[in-house]
């Protein structure tokens, strides 16, 4: 983790976010504060170089919600770390959130203490991107779960740290099928009466990687109205 970790804080509410911006400049930090979405996405997209190391994002926010903020970033291929700080804590909230590409998602109220370990955990990961050692490779296709990367031939994707996770966990069940409520319970631990469009979601972005025609699968492939199966080597 870098010295002083510059952090984007985008909160509205100015004495939550102030109040924020003093405790993490104590512990370390150096942040900034923005009250608008499209005041984030300005500070965040200006140039190609990330100018921060962490953005903690609220959902809330007058103007672009956090998760169009979140899901314009990624699109942008910006893929700085982003944790999502907000009153809205139901299961589908959360998924939602992960969906956009939040790399982690703490509901409000919460202990400083928390949302600094969370936070210093995605410093942590991020920090991670140069090594090479935790890889799997099929088909001509390399996951790096380090660096959070999908490498196809000469193309290189971005991950979030969620995609990663759901991909681990579908070439750690390789060949077998997967249920939604299995993705929901052991990828995410969310009950399994969430509602699993965010999973789909998930796949059809990762199919855009991953396929070389995601109309017609060939890796992930759907299992009909149970969930899904990865295939390493499709015969």
């Amino acid at each position: 983790m870098t010295a002083n970790p510059r952090v984007l804080i985008v909160e509205d509410e100015r004495h939550l976010a102030d109040g924020l911006k003093f405790n993490l400049d104590a512990e370390g930090y150096s942040a900034e504060v923005v009250d608008t979405g499209e005041a984030a996405l300005d500070r965040l997209t200006a140039s190609a170089e990330p100018a921060f190391d962490l953005v903690i994002l609220d959902v809330m926010l007058p103007g672009k919600d956090g998760f169009a903020v979140v899901s314009e970033l990624r699109a942008a291929k910006q893929f700085v770390p982003v944790l999502i700080l907000t009153a809205l804590g139901r299961p589908d909230d959360i998924l939602k959130g992960f969906a956009a590409g939040a790399d982690d998602y703490l509901p409000k109220p919460t202990e400083l203490a928390i949302l600094i370990a969370r936070a210093n955990s995605l410093l942590r990961r991020s920090a991670w991107t140069k090594r090479k050692a935790d890889s799997y490779e099929f088909s001509g296709r390399t996951i790096d779960f380090d660096a959070l990367e999908l490498r196809v031939e000469d193309r290189a994707f971005p991950l979030t740290l969620m995609e990663a996770n759901l991909l681990r966990y579908l070439v750690q069940h390789e060949g077998r099928v997967v249920s939604r409520k299995a993705m929901l319970e052991d990828v995410w631990a969310l009950r399994e009466d969430t509602d699993t469009r965010a999973i789909d979601n998930f796949i059809v972005r990762l199919r855009r990687y991953i396929e070389r025609d995601p109309s017609a699968p060939r890796h992930l492939l759907t299992v009909r109205g149970v969930g899904y199966r990865f295939v390493a080597e499709p015969g």
